[in-house]
């Protein structure tokens, strides 16, 4: 019996969202039509995999009832630290495909092991000489770079930056630093009800020649963008809607 194939499977960016559009216009018919193809799914969450299936039923039928798939969550534990450490074996979640199912592995919103858990999941399958295929889809960080206007040659994505203010000041400080002497873009990201909160520290913190971007709702009806140096931002009365998920880049 041949192995399956470990198929990483991009979901839209509006998890979480009050506004929703059609798969269609987020995954590519291809992408569509394999995830409806797959039975067997590795996930950050079974909820929102359910969601995600239920949308790509309205769109190509899926091969099996949604009740009738076998879905494998990720510890909690690679949520919160991540999985790239390589401190998580994930090869017993693989039998499947030895067993000949393809699977599916999905995260909560845009590509697997970007941003999110499931580079455990990849290395393991790479260790067992299986065969790894991504699909296509929205990736968050990438559109949010690409539309920035920042250099897009030399970029370093950081995750999330401290919570206590004091670390956080420290860490954009140096970032600002860092841009200067690199000219490299920094890219992070922030739970949505803080977004506001680091806009205003990075208003007040950074240089005035810094360019700051705001990608925000990314692919979804709500999606704005904005690029400007900081003084530029510093001359908006009012910030722009920021209870969506953001992606924030800095740069030179």
């Amino acid at each position: 019996m041949a192995n399956g194939t470990l198929y990483l499977v991009p979901t839209p960016l509006d998890f979480g969202s009050a506004h929703t559009s059609s798969l269609a216009q987020s995954l590519p018919q291809s992408s569509i039509d394999t995830a409806a193809h797959l039975t067997h799914w590795i996930c950050e969450n079974a909820k929102s995999t359910r969601a995600f299936l239920k949308r790509v039923n309205e769109v190509t039928p899926l091969k099996q009832p949604i009740q009738e798939h076998v879905m494998i969550e990720l510890p909690h534990q690679v949520h919160k630290k991540g999985d790239h450490k390589g401190e998580f074996n994930a090869k017993d979640l693989l039998q499947p495909l030895l067993e000949g199912h393809d699977m599916g592995l999905v995260s909560e919103a845009g590509m697997p092991a970007i941003a999110d858990p499931g580079s455990s999941v990849v290395r393991a399958a790479h260790l067992m000489g299986l065969t790894v295929a991504p699909l296509v889809g929205p990736i968050s960080l990438m559109l949010a770079l690409a539309s920035s206007g920042m250099n897009g040659q030399n970029f370093s994505f950081i995750g999330y930056l401290p919570q206590a203010q004091e670390s956080k000041i420290e860490r954009l400080k140096y970032l600002d630093q860092w841009i200067k002497k690199s000219g490299q873009t920094q890219i992070f990201i922030e739970t949505p009800y803080r977004n506001e909160s680091l806009v205003r520290s990075m208003l007040e913190i950074l240089h005035p020649q810094t360019r700051l971007a705001l990608a925000c709702g990314l692919s979804g009806p709500q999606q704005w963008i904005q690029s400007h140096q900081i003084e530029k931002w510093k001359t908006f009365k009012t910030l722009p809607p920021l209870q969506e998920p953001c992606v924030f880049l800095l740069g030179a």
